[in-house]
């Protein structure tokens, strides 16, 4: 087995798979960079099997996946959709040489773009928010509030990862509130680790009209349970169609992502609070939604159960989910897991157990749900599994379709 990784060099993500693919006793990957990638470097040969990293937290990838003259300054909301674009055309160049790719670039086109991710999720019968028709501004934003009767959202940049760029919003008879990580300047938009509060309408309104050229993904703002003082939901990492690690994000307000100041949650209380039926039901639906990328040897959700505890619904699908430091399940982090799943053979059996998936883009879309957004508890066994802050036990569950 000859493994790459195609990522930016310097990035722990690239050092720690790398480290697993040595302990367990294979020749250390070769490492592609991103810059390399999108200047024109051969890809990877057809023999090659290939795991395609984030290209996050590099300026110079940045300005080359934007196209750009010069690189964004810290924290820039600029060129959400110009660094989708050249995404998905640097996948297609990794793609080009026959490689086998560990995450394929049809699937992390669609997990890329929230509008396409919730589609092929609904389609699927996975619970998501119900989300509005697209909008391109403020105006048509509140119009289509008023229209589905939902006085509260979360507004998304339709390609921004780790929260960047998204906007809760609540509408009231004589209040606007927006709660958002984004730093308003002169100058630009940033994106910054500290929320902010914005309850003048029109700054609100300037916000979401200067974010919707880049495209806007809006859906409805469900009430998430709580433990304690903290709201809280899952980050789950499914490998080969199993639901392995899994950390819990506790947050005192609507934006749950841990890089914001938020806590790593208790998962054994959690699991207490939502009970057996109800997790086991949960990690039938993290498996669900892998399913829906059968190509990907990993993809990362984000699954929230809702007040009661007895219904749940998924809030994102992750290309590069997967780093989860410290989180061990058998003895194994997020980056062992994968390559066991790959020298044990399981990711070959997944893949050839998976139905075909329509590609492209033949899953608009679709307006508010008039159906239940949202999935309880289901019947049947279950043997759910997941990693919490500690190493911690292994319940298998298969992958439900």
């Amino acid at each position: 087995m000859r493994l790459t990784v195609v990522g930016n060099p310097d990035n722990r993500r690239v050092a720690l798979f790398r480290r697993s693919v040595r302990e367990a006793g294979l020749p250390d990957p070769a490492v592609l960079p991103w810059a390399r990638v999108l200047t024109g470097s051969a890809p990877p040969d057809a023999d090659a099997l290939v795991r395609v990293d984030s290209p996050g937290e590099d300026a110079e990838v940045d300005r080359l996946l934007r196209g750009a003259a010069t690189p964004a300054r810290h924290g820039e909301l600029i060129g959400l959709a110009d660094t989708y674009a050249g995404l998905v055309a640097g996948m297609g160049r990794v793609a080009a040489g026959g490689a086998t790719l560990l995450n394929h670039s049809d699937d992390v086109a669609a997990l890329c773009d929230k509008r396409r991710c919730h589609a092929l999720l609904s389609a699927a019968g996975v619970p998501v928010p119900a989300a509005l028709p697209p909008v391109e501004g403020y105006p048509q934003l509140r119009a289509a509030m008023a229209a589905a009767g939902w006085p509260r959202v979360f507004v998304k940049p339709a390609h921004g990862s780790s929260a960047a760029g998204v906007i809760a919003l609540a509408v009231g008879p004589r209040r606007v509130q927006a709660v958002t990580p984004i730093e308003i300047a002169p100058d630009g938009l940033f994106n910054s680790l500290r929320l902010r509060r914005y309850d003048d309408e029109a700054t609100v309104a300037a916000l979401v009209d200067r974010l919707a050229p880049e495209g806007l993904h809006v859906e409805q703002w469900l009430p998430k349970a709580g433990l304690a003082d903290r709201v809280v939901d899952l980050r789950v990492v499914v490998v080969a169609g199993r639901p392995t690690h899994a950390v819990v994000r506790a947050a005192r307000g609507p934006l749950t992502n841990l890089h914001l100041g938020n806590a790593r949650g208790d998962l054994d209380a959690l699991r207490a609070a939502a009970g057996p039926e109800s997790w086991a039901a949960a990690m039938r639906t993290c498996a669900q939604a892998a399913a829906c990328f059968p190509r990907s040897l990993h993809v990362g959700v984000d699954l929230m159960f809702l007040v009661g505890w007895r219904r749940h619904a998924v809030a994102e699908v992750n290309a590069f989910g997967d780093l989860l430091p410290g989180v061990l399940t058998d003895g194994r982090d997020t980056y062992a897991e994968q390559v066991h799943a790959l020298t044990s053979g399981r990711w070959d059996r997944w893949r050839a157990a998976a139905p075909a998936r329509p590609t492209g883009d033949d899953t608009a879309a679709t307006g508010p749900a008039g159906r239940d957004a949202v999935a309880g508890p289901a019947t049947g066994p279950a043997r759910p599994t997941a990693g919490g802050p500690a190493t911690t036990r292994r319940e298998e569950v298969g992958c439900a379709r």
